[in-house]
């Protein structure tokens, strides 16, 4: 009995012995001998200067000697972007570290900005015409800007047609006509043609004509010549004020005119009005009687308070601006024509999402954005409204909770992208 029992004990340790080697086998298994050959055979090395040198196992390169170096991208490195991530095409999706932001919702009051210059109000252009032909004998203006006023003497002109019109009415009044109105109609020949009435009185009364005639202004305000007027507009390197001071004036003593041609425009330099350019994507929030606040660079502290009094109708071939008109007065003289303006038209108050304008790509008549989606950024087309400052108003295609790159630019491929975005409108 005794001998059965230790037998039976030594087959029982025995057997906890082989079950102990078999758990521990299970729980550490070793890798199979293929699997090592292959995990080894997938490192590569390769020779920093020559890029064709593949080697299995680390050791020098055949045609330099340099040490090969274990070569990077390899499977076991795990890659922080995935590989299908990184393959996308760069016109709809790039993967980029610029920092994202999001929409944000807010009133804004907004207001449209704009450069201009301040010029003639062609309102109160007239002109002074010749209504004969002749010959000027005598001219009393001598410098562009010269300042008149109505009833002022402008010119005397000899004109062998109002010499005639003339001796009509001395011989008409000298020698009485059963028909009176022959008498009136002479005297009216002679006002319509710019005769004053106590120039024809005169004539009637001493019966001599006026061989040299004088011709008066009608109006008041600078003279300009026709010359001079026809410089009005934009600023340039020298402006036409320069221009006209430097200038001799066309009509000139001794010259003959014709009837109806125009020598001198008398402008009112009381009245001027701000040309204002504006970006055509804030035409939509303009309107009439909207106040605009004009500011001067070259007079620091002026500011001038006007209104939207004219949009002009019509957009100039190949410019990208609208031009509005403000009437200014200048009653003090202290405003010069071609002086540069700064102005800000208030529009009200506009509700909705809001993000820099940096980062939206102006494509013409398509704006994007680019929408992080995971590690990428994808391109997506939205509608814009108004802009203030820095910033503009996205009316569709992103939401609140939208995370888009802070600077678009730095994501566009300037022709691959274009031209893609361009064939899928």
């Amino acid at each position: 009995m005794k001998g059965s029992m230790k037998a039976l004990n030594k087959i029982f340790t025995v057997s906890l012995l082989v079950m102990h080697v078999l758990l521990s086998a299970c729980s550490n298994p070793k890798p199979a001998p293929a699997a090592q050959k292959q995990a080894k055979s997938d490192v590569k090395y390769t020779c920093p200067m020559h890029h064709q040198i593949m080697e299995n196992s680390p050791g020098s390169c055949p045609i330099c000697g340099m040490t090969l170096v274990r070569k990077t991208g390899q499977a076991g490195e795990e890659p922080g972007v995935s590989l299908g991530t990184v393959l996308q095409p760069v016109n709809s999706s790039v993967v980029s570290s610029v920092p994202a932001i999001t929409p944000v919702q807010r009133s804004v009051a907004t207001e449209i900005n704009g450069d201009g210059y301040l010029d003639f109000d062609t309102r109160t252009f007239n002109n002074i015409a010749s209504r004969f032909s002749g010959r000027i004998e005598k001219l009393y203006i001598r410098y562009a800007f010269q300042e008149i006023h109505a009833g002022e003497r402008v010119f005397d002109i000899y004109s062998p047609d109002m010499v005639t019109a003339q001796q009509d009415l001395v011989y008409l009044t000298r020698n009485p006509v059963p028909e009176p109105e022959l008498v009136n109609a002479a005297r009216q020949k002679l006002l319509l043609l710019g005769m004053t009435m106590a120039q024809v009185n005169q004539v009637a009364k001493t019966g001599k004509a006026f061989y040299s005639l004088p011709v008066y202004s009608p109006y008041t305000g600078h003279v300009h010549d026709t010359q001079h007027s026809q410089m009005a507009g934009p600023p340039v390197a020298e402006t036409p004020g320069d221009l006209a001071a430097s200038q001799p004036l066309t009509v000139k003593e001794g010259m003959y005119v014709t009837k109806g041609q125009t020598l001198f425009n008398v402008v009112n330099p009381h009245s001027l009005w701000a040309i204002v350019k504006i970006d055509r994507s804030s035409v939509s929030a303009l309107k009439l009687n909207q106040q605009v606040q004009l500011q001067l660079p070259d007079m620091p502290g002026k500011t001038i308070i006007g209104k939207v009094n004219f949009i002009e109708p019509v957009l100039q071939q190949g410019d990208k601006t609208t031009s509005i008109r403000v009437y200014v007065d200048n009653m003090d003289h202290s405003l010069k024509v071609n002086t540069l303006v700064k102005a800000k038209i208030q529009t009200g108050i506009a509700d909705g999402l809001w993000i820099p304008r940096e980062a939206v790509v102006d494509l013409g008549q398509t704006q994007v954005v680019w929408l992080k989606k995971g590690a990428a950024y994808r391109a997506r087309q939205v509608s814009t409204g108004l802009m203030n400052g820095n910033y503009i108003q996205v009316a569709k295609g992103l939401m609140l909770t939208d995370s888009l790159a802070s600077n678009a630019q730095y994501l566009t491929d300037s022709e691959n992208f274009i031209k893609v975005q361009s064939h899928e409108q």
